[in-house]
């Protein structure tokens, strides 16, 4: 952390890159989503507008946390901690889906319901 004013000035200014990185950024995506000279793809919104779309927000919010968040000075065990949300966050899609794939299909507790 910053504890001269020498080092208080140099993180003002790093905050202020990132603020004007991630303003651009959000310029970028509006343009990509309205100009159509930038769409890449079919013309439309499409699967490689959508992934373009992500990736760009990906970027963002990894700035923001790497900075604003203060996690480029956390522990291993932060990471640790959010790669285990992860791996929970992608065991219930799955699991989701595997339900949604084999649905139970039981009439015992409709109570009259036309389903």
């Amino acid at each position: 952390m910053a504890d001269s004013p020498e080092q208080i000035k140099k993180a003002v200014k790093s905050y202020i890159v990132i603020g004007l990185v991630l303003f651009i950024f959000t310029g970028v995506t509006v343009a990509v989503a309205t100009i159509p000279a930038l769409d890449i793809g079919v013309h439309g919104f499409d699967v490689m507008d959508m992934i373009l779309g992500l990736a760009i927000a990906t970027f963002k919010a990894t700035l923001v946390g790497y900075v604003f968040m203060h996690l480029n000075h956390e522990k291993k065990a932060i990471y640790w901690i959010f790669f285990g949300a992860f791996v929970f966050f992608a065991f219930m899609i799955i699991l989701f889906m595997a339900a949604k794939s084999d649905p139970i299909h039981y009439n015992g507790f409709n109570f009259g319901l036309p389903y």
